[in-house]
């Protein structure tokens, strides 16, 4: 006997047995009742009952195919499951069967509908499931429980405007679930919807394009429409006329209300695509910028957010940014900054951060206004919570503050007041953005007079015990600058910013160390008794040695800027040495990298004069790839080559070296530069090879 409680298995069996058969009794009744009297008893005749049939034969075996790899809870049958399968499933979702409302259960029986039932009963029934309120999670996993999915794509490829408008209009709406987007994607869905794309239905090219817009956030979605030709068909969709997008809502025919719904629908779907740099670059072959530059001068904020979205995300690219200056966009992305639309202000705000790292963007923000406007925002406090629009607005004003007379107008608009003030938020990226923009503004001494006077230099200081990487790289950049300024100098002293600086060499982040190392230089240069200082710090001397083995050009560049400071400081210079130094130095000469090349020759012009240090460098073969570097056309490697040179030819062997190298025809050259410290180095260098030379003859002559 079973246990009392329990049913056997037998009496399981009968009990599933009979609930089947019920099952399919009043399926066939249900959809009976839907159909008109006509057609009752002619399921199997209509053509889109050979669809239904070929849904549930045929997709089935491709959706198990396809779904491996994700881990859905789809049914892809109607037969009734066991009550403990259910509960299972419904417990692994957090959710009770008792829990889920009636909504559920109706949903799920309009899909039984669909796949039974015959082309007027699928109508019907996508009629009844439109009803339903599908952005709804619980009414999403319906569908997707009962097996519609399949059903729905399967639709797509029917002959009946109807059924493939309703199958549309619903994946449409549920294709905003993540999990039901990788469903589609594995059940074929994208090449049904590229094609759809081609027809000239209007509004199943615009149901088409909203799916495509959800769908394509994911990354194996994106790659089939650009496999299977679908982006150049998603581009045609911009092309409405201008009447359309100038002109009032109400002021539009039908025809262009679908034209503007088609461009929005498009706009949307090139949104999604174009976070794949392969899509981006096809799109533009596609003829998409003239399009966008039409949209940008639309009335209509449904049209004018998506396609801003789209050029922000493209503007990543140079290509873009450039064309995006030249086609006037830029004009009509600082009217749209004065929008009341959060996110279109946003979407602005951003791509005039990604295009304003050219010189005729900045320009061209300037004149149009758009100062103005991003200071506006920024000031706003209402907008303050939006952390978003606030750091996209504040990265616009850093990358327009690289122009001088930008940051001339900025200064009329009081910016470093609110700058400082920016500098107590607690979101990263406002606070890398406002310090990247205060850098900018500190290039200029009446800026850091205003920046130690308002209270922002103690704030910048206070930041370097922060994490965030861009924001220390940022703030390094701005403490670089106001180490010009002797007063600045002093208040960072006192605010003990050059142990904060010297601390960020430790981090793992190579810009972080890269910039912390060049912000030591003017610190190291303008400090008060900066020998005794920088012996205070423990194993700092060490650590900046340590450096020089970084594969990261800039990191090892800012390290030989430092030490070339640091290395005029005798005792320094000692412990430099007895750490090695000079061997490090030397491994680093058959480098081609102008900017270390230049910083590397500053740094053994300072190392050189110490003990045998020039005679160790001609020993490890330093002074042949150091003669290479006057080929260079940068007038500052010159400089400091020509320095390194000088010291090197105190020894007579690096001056025979030196000789051999055919370094004279070119010290020749630079001694007549117009940069004193190049001639002072060129000539002292041809001084000690010229006397070199004298007394070999008279060694010469004297022994003869």
């Amino acid at each position: 006997m079973p246990p009392k409680g329990k049913k056997s298995s037998r009496g399981k069996d009968k009990e599933k047995a009979t609930d089947r058969n019920d099952s399919k009794e009043q399926k066939n009744n249900d959809v009976s009742n839907l159909m008109p009297p006509s057609q009752q008893g002619r399921r199997k005749s209509s053509v889109c009952s050979s669809v239904r049939r070929k849904s549930i034969a045929g997709s089935s075996t491709k959706a198990s195919e396809k779904m491996k790899g994700y881990n859905s809870d789809s049914s892809e049958s109607t037969d009734v499951e066991s009550s403990t399968d259910d509960e299972e499933r419904w417990k692994e979702r957090g959710l009770k069967q008792s829990d889920l409302p009636s909504e559920y259960w109706h949903i799920q029986k309009l899909v039984k509908y669909m796949k039974a039932g015959n082309q007027t009963a699928t109508v019907v029934a996508l009629c009844c499931l439109k009803d339903h309120d599908l952005t709804t999670q619980i009414n999403q996993i319906a569908i997707q429980e009962i097996g519609g999915l399949e059903v729905l794509v399967n639709l797509l490829e029917s002959n009946d405007l109807k059924c493939r408008l309703g199958a549309l209009t619903v994946l449409s709406a549920i294709s905003l679930n993540l999990d039901i987007r990788r469903s589609i994607v594995d059940l074929g869905g994208i090449p049904l919807l590229v094609n759809i794309l081609s027809e000239p239905s209007r509004d199943l090219k615009i149901l088409a394009a909203e799916t495509v817009a959800n769908v394509g956030k994911v990354r194996l979605a994106r790659k089939l429409v650009r496999k299977f030709g679908g982006i150049p068909k998603v581009v045609d969709l911009l092309d409405v006329p201008l009447s359309c997008l100038t002109t009032p809502q109400d002021h539009l025919s039908a025809s262009q209300k679908e034209q503007l719904a088609m461009a929005t629908a498009g706009a949307r779907a090139l949104w999604s695509l174009s976070e794949s740099r392969h899509n981006k670059d096809i799109m533009r072959r596609s003829g998409v910028v003239p399009l966008m530059a039409r949209l940008l001068q639309s009335i209509h904020i449904e049209v004018v957010v998506p396609i801003m979205g789209c050029v922000q995300q493209c503007a990543t690219q140079g290509d873009y940014q450039l064309a995006i200056a030249t086609e006037g966009m830029i004009h009509n992305i600082v009217i749209h900054l004065s929008s009341d639309n959060f996110d279109l202000k946003m979407q602005c705000s951003s791509a005039i951060f990604k295009c304003a790292s050219d010189k005729t963007a900045r320009d061209i923000v300037r004149e149009a206004g758009g100062l103005e406007s991003l200071v506006g925002i920024i000031k706003d406090k209402s907008i303050r919570e939006n952390k978003a629009l606030l750091a996209a607005a504040t990265g616009a004003i850093w990358k327009c503050a690289a122009t001088p007379a930008n940051v001339k107008r900025l200064d009329q608009l009081k910016i470093m007041h609110i700058l400082v003030q920016l500098l107590s938020d607690e979101n990263d990226d406002v606070l890398t953005n406002a310090a990247g923009a205060i850098s900018e503004c500190v290039k200029f001494q009446n800026n850091r007079d205003l920046l130690r006077s308002i209270g922002g230099l103690a704030l910048l200081v206070n930041l370097l015990n922060g994490t965030y990487p861009p924001m220390l790289e940022n703030i390094s950049k701005a403490l670089t600058e106001c180490a010009n300024d002797p007063e600045s100098m002093v208040a960072m002293e006192e605010l003990d910013a050059i142990r904060l600086i010297w601390s960020l060499l430790k981090n793992p982040h190579p810009r972080v160390q890269a910039h912390a190392a060049l912000a030591l230089c003017p610190c190291i240069k303008n400090a008060k008794n900066s020998g005794e200082l920088v012996r205070s710090f423990v194993g700092a001397l060490e650590l900046v040695v340590g450096l020089l083995k970084s594969r990261d050009n800039l990191v090892l560049a800012s390290v030989c800027a430092a030490i070339s400071i640091i290395a005029k400081d005798k005792e320094n210079l000692a412990v430099l040495t007895d750490h090695k130094v000079i061997q490090m130095l030397a491994s680093l000469v058959y480098t081609t990298d102008d900017m270390l090349r230049e910083h590397l020759a500053a740094s053994i012009a300072s190392c050189a004069p110490y003990g045998n240090n020039t005679q160790e460098l001609g020993r490890l073969k330093t002074v042949t790839p150091i003669v290479g570097y006057m080929v260079s056309e940068n007038p500052r490697v010159h400089r400091t080559t020509a320095m390194a040179l000088q010291k090197l030819s105190e020894d007579p062997q690096n001056c025979i070296t030196m000789h051999a190298s055919g370094v004279v025809p070119f010290l020749l050259e630079t001694v007549g530069s117009e940069d004193k410290e190049l001639q002072e180095a060129s000539a002292g260098c041809l001084k000690n090879i010229r006397e070199l030379a004298l007394r070999a003859e008279e060694y010469a002559t004297f022994r003869e």
